[in-house]
């Protein structure tokens, strides 16, 4: 077996991201940009690296690939092709279930690759997937084999974000299908910004047998964290954001997911102009595996949870994914009558983006809403209803929002 030393690759700590970062939520920066660049190094550094795609790779925002190698071209070559060569590593096909059985085949042989897809569309390949985690749960019993890099999916193009293509393309299914999976051999990565996804790339690069789907949109989100809080997140799974967060609070407020984590930490910002004597928590959700917040070999504790979440206060999640795929896992923490769980809801269409977090109850103000409520402040409630739907009316007029979502 042909396996890449200890040593791997050697990125710029530039590309991880600030050692330290002013007024977080006031910049922008693209999560799929940033992997595109990390993906670009790792090609120049490993001659052996392959990035599979489905004809996505430049609407996935990760281009730059091609600054370091080229599509995979056996035909001739036109002069308004995309960057094209018989030696390129970059293996597009409109086929999810060919190149993940093509990357299972490179994997195999010790070498590393990503595939990346819209979401919607990552579903295709469960089965082959649940096939491969029954591979790697039995070779764990033959003492001959060695370990394998991990099956790393790049998920983008996702269910919040399908402005021009919409309900067709909305689809968060293939997290909860791995996330329900006891093998425990799935993590499921929700980098938080463009410097989480770093961080995630790097983990996703360095870790073995198993399967890692990390899930980010294309579109420009606030950056929140620095790399030192993004490497934090991955030896527990979450974190407390501090200048979200107040000592003692009343309510905590969590999150996983880019869009999902924006939209309850702004859920707080209202709050805290609407209840100012209140206290609030923001506890961001880095990752997620098999009944538990964290990765398959850093879940985290009972403790640790305790000290993010308290052990009595209400708690507000907002999810990425389904939300009784989080509500499971957070039940095995807390007692379920603490927790309430926004998420996709099934509900799409081609609409703005703050439509489609109205239509799943997953908006700001729907997360607002839920304090309010208890706190028995109907006039709130009845504020943030007409503000949404306002929005609602504004949106369907004039096909864009009257609330800007960042």
């Amino acid at each position: 077996m042909t396996s890449i030393s200890e040593t791997y690759l050697k990125f710029s700590p530039e590309l991880f991201g600030p050692e330290m970062l002013q007024n977080p939520g006031t910049e922008y920066y693209s999560s799929a940009e940033k992997i595109g660049e990390l993906l670009r190094e790792t090609f120049k550094q490993d001659a052996h690296f392959y990035l599979f795609s489905p004809d996505e790779t430049t609407s996935n925002k990760l281009e730059k690939s091609y600054e370091a190698t080229k599509r995979a071209w056996a035909l001739p070559i036109k002069s308004w092709d995309m960057p094209e060569a018989e030696n390129g590593r970059i293996v597009e096909l409109l086929s999810e279930n060919a190149l993940l059985a093509a990357m299972i085949g490179h994997v195999l042989e010790g070498e590393k690759a990503m595939m990346t897809s819209y979401e919607a569309f990552f579903s295709i390949v469960t089965s082959q997937l649940l096939q491969y985690i029954k591979f790697l749960v039995q070779s764990e019993d033959v003492p001959w084999r060695k370990a394998v890099p991990a099956l790393n999916l790049l998920s983008t193009s996702t269910c919040w974000r399908q402005d021009h293509n919409g309900f067709s393309h909305q689809s968060p299914m293939l997290i909860s299908t791995l996330l329900s999976n006891p093998s425990n051999k799935a993590n499921c990565i929700f980098p938080v910004d463009d410097v989480a996804a770093a961080a995630a790339y790097d983990f996703m690069l360095n870790s073995e047998n198993v399967v890692n789907l990390t899930t980010f949109n294309k579109t420009d989100e606030p950056r929140w964290i620095d790399r030192y809080h993004a490497t934090y997140q991955f030896d527990h799974g979450a974190s407390i954001f501090g200048f979200a967060s107040d000592d003692d609070p009343d309510y905590v407020f969590t999150a996983a997911g880019d869009i999902a984590t924006r939209e309850a930490i702004r859920a707080i910002e209202i709050l805290r102009q609407d209840i100012p004597g209140r206290r609030f928590r923001f506890v961001g959700i880095n990752a997620l595996s098999y009944g538990a917040i964290g990765t398959t070999n850093a879940k985290l504790s009972r403790e640790l949870f305790n000290s993010f979440y308290t052990d009595n206060r209400p708690i507000i999640a907002n999810f990425h994914g389904y939300p009784e795929t989080l509500r499971t896992i957070l039940t095995n923490y807390a007692e379920s009558d603490r927790i309430r769980v926004h998420g996709f809801e099934e509900h799409g269409s081609t609409t703005t983006p703050f439509e489609m977090l109205r239509l799943n109850h997953a908006s700001r103000y729907d997360l607002a809403m839920d304090v309010a409520a208890h706190e028995n402040r109907d006039d709130l409630v009845a504020k943030y209803s007409s503000i949404i739907n306002e929005n609602a009316e504004y949106a369907r007029k004039f096909g864009k929002d009257q609330i800007n979502v960042l």
